[in-house]
């Protein structure tokens, strides 16, 4: 997907994380650990169903990138671990603190850049902070880092 700065507004707690060099990161990819390296998550491989997927994702969740990484490059990138960031969706509405996480291409594997309504906490990066109604294809996303900040949790 191309270059998307997706940063609407908030703290970013930024990192710098290393990436291999055959690993190709767009801006505005969500982001996920694998053997200490970001990978975005349209490389995150099918676990078998959805929602497995889905967690595995938020389980290793690292952030949005705020850098590109194009081929053959292996130096790190900067990734926000937190802030609202607006992504495009599945066309749905969405309340204020609803959960979002990735967006299944189909293939059981999910996009790198585009997000949906998740049930439960453990499958969600983060909640939506704007509500959509009538339906809408983009959503405002509160991004929470699964590995730095303990990623969405469950309201009390």
């Amino acid at each position: 997907m191309a270059n998307t700065m997706r940063w609407r507004y908030g703290d970013t707690h930024p990192v710098m994380m290393s990436i291999d060099a055959t690993t190709v990161v767009a801006i505005g990819d969500l982001l996920y650990v694998s053997g200490g390296k970001v990978k975005p998550a349209g490389d995150l491989a099918s676990q078998g169903t959805l929602a497995a997927t889905l967690e595995a994702f938020h389980d290793s969740f690292i952030g949005v990138a705020m850098q590109c990484s194009p081929s053959g490059s292996a130096e790190a990138i900067r990734v926000a671990t937190s802030g609202v960031f607006e992504f495009e969706c599945v066309s749905a509405t969405y309340n204020v603190g609803d959960l979002l996480g990735g967006n299944d291409t189909g293939a059981g594997t999910l996009d790198s850049q585009l997000v949906d309504g998740v049930a439960t906490a453990n499958l969600a990066i983060g909640r939506c902070v704007s509500k959509v109604s009538p339906a809408g294809t983009k959503v405002l996303v509160d991004v929470v880092s699964t590995v730095v900040k303990g990623g969405p949790q469950v309201a009390a």
